[in-house]
């Protein structure tokens, strides 16, 4: 029935609708403190969903066909964010099971033993012992962490703080706050060269995330643009090859990223870049701005409904 209806809602051609999906990891088994992150089991059923209901493409593709109205029925786009270890170690065996392509938007500064600031601020509240977690002195309140919603709630609202911080300032202290924590500072979640290019090797798409990870409109114009430039230099080098599609960071149009970021990627040589504004694209869609959005959802058939329901919406 779903099958029907996906090709309903997107046709082939210049009426199709383009859904775009986006994730960052993929754990080998549940971690009740990363409760919206996917395990092995659940992306199974997920990526199974994708391959039976929708035509999934690399981005790359899917952008060029959008433009040119010749994509297929029902067509969508598998998405990662960041470059962790486990969309090589996990994920891909998975997407590669079920014959589903993906394309995989690397943040260059976290490879090789480096940890993003959100990860910093998570691990300090994993061991962080029961009482209070005091980080005042950072402008970001004290915390009851006694259970594990508790420290879920913690780490959700500093992090919604903290990511507004002046991009230097922000990684610095996350640094801290993990220091005061005792996480240590270098650690294996994030890929290494030699696992990026097997990935690709295995015939991943791999896309540019920048260097660091900023929120591009805190920053002036001349290093947005070299954050751009350096993560797809960075990534080039090490593949030895073009690097033509990228994401944006936070990416919600207007706060985060914005029009002029879009001719500073256009520039730079890409060809397609996608933000998380949570819709489908459709041939009315910018090539340097395209929607995309994951459904949280946790059991096979509300995953399937709100794909359904985010393809039947209205245009915004």
């Amino acid at each position: 029935m779903y099958r029907f209806l996906y090709r309903a809602l997107s046709p082939a051609g210049a009426k199709a609708r383009l859904s775009i999906f986006i994730f960052h990891r993929v754990l080998p088994v549940a971690d009740p403190l990363l409760p919206f992150e996917p395990d092995a089991e659940q992306f199974a059923w997920m990526v199974k969903l994708f391959a039976r209901q929708f035509n999934v493409l690399p981005l790359g593709e899917a952008a060029r066909r959008l433009a040119d109205g010749t994509l297929p029925a029902a067509a969508a786009v598998v998405t990662f964010d960041d470059g962790y270890a486990d969309n090589l170690e996990v994920a891909w065996p998975i997407l590669k099971r079920h014959g589903v392509p993906a394309t995989f938007f690397i943040a260059t500064a976290f490879l090789e033993g480096g940890r993003m600031w959100n990860d910093e601020v998570i691990e300090a509240m994993r061991i962080a012992p029961p009482g209070t977690v005091d980080l005042g002195a950072f402008d970001l309140g004290q915390w009851q962490v006694d259970s594990v919603d508790s420290r879920i709630k913690a780490y959700g609202a500093v992090l919604g703080r903290l990511k507004y911080f002046d991009h230097g300032r922000r990684a610095e202290v996350a640094r801290e706050i993990g220091r005061l924590h005792g996480v240590p500072e270098a650690c294996q979640l994030m890929m290494t060269h030699r696992q990026l290019k097997a990935l690709r090797a295995e015939g991943a798409e791999i896309g540019a995330h920048t260097h660091t990870h900023p929120i591009l409109e805190g920053l002036p114009d001349d290093q947005a643009r070299a954050e751009i430039a350096d993560g797809k230099a960075q990534l080039e080098a090490i593949l030895g090859e073009r690097v033509e599609v990228f994401a944006y960071p936070n990416g919600v149009p207007g706060r985060d990223c914005s029009a002029r970021h879009g001719e500073m990627v256009r520039d730079l040589g890409f060809r397609a870049a996608v933000t998380t504004e949570p819709r489908f694209a459709d041939g009315e869609s910018l090539p340097y701005h395209l929607p995309r959005f994951t459904p949280w959802d946790r059991t096979p058939s509300r995953f399937a409904l709100r794909c359904l329901m985010q393809l039947g919406s209205r245009r915004g």
